[in-house]
């Protein structure tokens, strides 16, 4: 079996894009391993965050303008929200939910992936999370899919979730809730104009924890693999100095 990880962004979105309904385009050329674009944070400032964990089938819901914290940090604005989640219980499937609130403005979240000793490892900006339209139950929302599979020796990985400057410049098209209504019980579709929802600099996140038999970004090295190297979430051996999040 060949073990090509050129094609880890596009596994990633057409992973994406087979878990929801609605039919939205996530970024096919994220790199996610390129971490140079990430806004850059000294590691004695993540450190002094406060790191919610987050188990394995728990869903973990932050309302950033309440519970949300504040880094002092140049390409970060707003309230950020931080996550720990087990690193040894095998591959994660992440699902990192924005919702919408009811005056139709919507924080657009970036994730940074960070291994055990806060190291930056993973970069998932903006434009990989899509919008999604409202069903029974679920509201307009920004949503994507991200799976890792952590290297050995780890007991935790790190995300922080955050917006950006240049995410407050931009808005995210929701569908007219005339529309929703249409498609909903079988009607014509009006032709009317959707709505442009603002971006904020906080808002609801969720964070959906759970583990997969098919990952599909390896975070950490294959033996015997070739080609570019895979995204890496610490080394294969647990280094002595790892960084222990608060309780």
């Amino acid at each position: 079996m060949k073990m090509k990880k050129t094609l880890l962004a596009l596994c990633l979105g057409a992973g994406l894009l087979a878990c929801v309904p609605a039919v939205s385009f996530a970024d096919v050329n994220l790199v996610p391993q390129d971490t140079s674009a990430a806004p850059a944070i000294p590691t004695g400032t993540l450190q002094q965050l406060a790191w919610t964990p987050v188990a394995n089938s728990q869903t973990q819901t932050t309302n950033l303008a309440t519970a949300g914290q504040t880094l002092n940090v140049p390409g970060i604005t707003g309230k950020v929200a931080a996550y720990s989640v087990p690193a040894n219980i095998g591959e994660l499937t992440l699902t990192l939910t924005s919702v919408a609130d009811k005056q139709k403005s919507i924080f657009a979240p970036n994730v940074l992936v960070l291994d055990q000793n806060l190291t930056p490892a993973a970069w998932f900006p903006s434009s990989y999370f899509t919008y999604q339209e409202p069903g029974v139950m679920s509201a307009d929302r920004l949503e994507g899919i991200i799976k890792l599979t952590p290297a050995l020796g780890q007991q935790k990985i790190y995300l922080l979730v955050f917006t950006t400057p240049e995410d407050l410049q931009r808005t995210t098209t929701m569908i007219n809730p005339a529309k929703a209504y249409a498609k909903g019980v079988g009607n014509a579709v009006p032709d009317i104009p959707d709505p442009q929802a603002r971006h904020t600099p906080d808002g609801t996140v969720k964070l959906k924890v759970s583990t997969n038999s098919a990952s599909s970004i390896l975070v950490g090295p294959i033996f015997g693999s070739s080609g570019h190297a895979a995204v890496t979430v610490g080394n294969t051996a647990a280094p002595a100095t790892a960084y222990s999040a608060p309780a």
